[in-house]
């Protein structure tokens, strides 16, 4: 079958694209098993869209076939944004909205439109594209690799919750969402500018966290609440989102904090609130010290340990040098990609925790693929790990020499999903 692909006209408020439009939203929320849109969620996902300039790629069934209409079969879409690399924030696609229709599955739909849009990426000189994966063997095939995971928790508040010697200098404080989301994104900004691995926001988190929007359920988020740390000075140093669950339940949504004080200040409050008896949160910090600074560390239970931010170079040069490295050293760095972004022999030198990059035709002293690469950029995964895997090929002593320049002892983090 000859399917249309095509790109939606955000700026085009004509009937039919308007109802191309709508069919699209449709079509990606069948995709994710969510419920049809009220007109207000449309209205929303479009000005959202048009606020970061995506772009929207579908395929749909060709004129005069049964199930042809506004509805495609295939959904995509793209924005660019920033991936904070360690050393700078790099220009970053960031792909979304990803479903293919059960009745259409095996026909290349995504490989087309995946290909077309990291062949516009790379044309557009974005040296790094990523994604949030709702399934984890579904990506690796185009160069992407795990490298960020999100670590869930379970915290027991019950009567003994407490915290060893904690003086907060500053305070909390209970605001409405609409109230704390300048405080929120200003705290959001500066994280997002020292920690390595975050992903800038895109413009639906504005609606999520003032309430005003719930993208699972559409309309008004009615349950979320949010308090913000002040410090001794009176500054907002750090938030929480969350919302009241059954059973004495507080689910964290977001938590973000710039200082460890601010960090264990919300967990102290979050913990003797009244009518609590469990905190959980799925994007614990893996430096978060509450655990440590508890008088019971046995009252943090990991629930879970998955991957979340998945990343895919598309210029080796450009990616490796915003990164920072551990150690002085050179190797050759052997990529192996089909779609041909990353492919090729690099010789990597680094010094002061900056590298040079560049193509040669010297022997290779370790390879890996690209989506091997995708997972070793941030961090995520120790090289030696790797090789033990068989993920990473070489001599012990090249291996060993670039395990001393990659491995990165701070650890990546990221809660952006998208």
């Amino acid at each position: 079958m000859d399917y249309d692909f095509a790109l939606l006209d955000l700026s085009d408020d004509s009937p039919a694209a308007a109802a191309r439009r709508r069919g699209w939203i449709e079509a990606v929320l069948r995709g994710f098993r969510d419920d049809r849109p009220e007109d207000d969620s449309v209205e929303r996902w479009v000005r959202h869209y048009r606020t970061d300039d995506v772009t929207v790629r579908g395929a749909w069934l060709p004129e005069g076939e049964l199930g042809a209409g506004p509805m495609p079969v295939a959904t995509y879409a793209s924005l660019d944004k920033t991936l904070n690399a360690g050393r700078e924030l790099l220009p970053l696609r960031m792909i979304t909205d990803v479903t293919t229709s059960a009745a259409h599955r095996r026909r290349g739909l995504l490989r087309r439109l995946i290909e077309d849009d990291l062949a516009d990426a790379v044309a557009q000189r974005v040296p790094m594209a990523a994604l949030t994966a709702a399934e984890a063997t579904i990506y690796g095939r185009w160069g992407f690799g795990p490298a960020t995971f999100r670590t869930g928790v379970s915290v027991d508040t019950t009567a003994g919750f407490e915290l060893r010697d904690f003086r907060d200098p500053g305070r909390v404080e209970l605001l409405e969402p609409a109230e704390a989301w300048p405080h929120v994104k200003a705290v959001f900004d500066a994280f997002h500018a020292r920690q390595r691995g975050s992903v800038d926001w895109p413009a639906q988190y504005e609606d999520m966290h003032t309430g005003a929007w719930d993208p699972s359920g559409g309309g008004a988020n009615r349950k979320i609440r949010v308090v913000v740390h002040l410090d001794a000075s009176g500054a907002v140093d750090g938030f929480a989102i969350w919302k009241p669950g059954e059973d004495k339940t507080v689910r964290v949504d977001e938590m973000v904090a710039l200082t460890p004080q601010a960090q264990l200040a919300l967990w102290s409050f979050l913990g003797h609130m009244d009518q609590t008896a469990k905190v959980t949160f799925n994007l614990f910090h893996p430096e978060d010290p509450l655990m440590w600074a508890l008088t019971d560390l046995d009252r943090v239970s990991t629930t879970e340990v998955q991957e979340f931010l998945w990343l895919r170079v598309l210029d080796v040069p450009r990616a490796l040098a915003a990164r920072p490295w551990a150690a002085d050293g050179s190797v050759v760095v052997q990529v192996d990609d089909p779609q041909g972004h990353a492919a090729g022999r690099f010789a990597v030198t680094t010094v002061d925790g900056v590298a040079t990059t560049a193509r040669t035709d010297d022997a290779s002293d370790v390879r890996l693929s690209a989506e091997t690469l995708g997972s070793l950029y941030l961090g995520a995964v120790p090289v030696r790990q790797l090789h033990r895997a068989g993920r990473l090929t070489g001599s012990e002593d090249s291996v060993r020499r670039f395990a001393a320049m990659a491995d990165l002892s701070e650890p990546a983090y990221s809660l952006t999903g998208f």
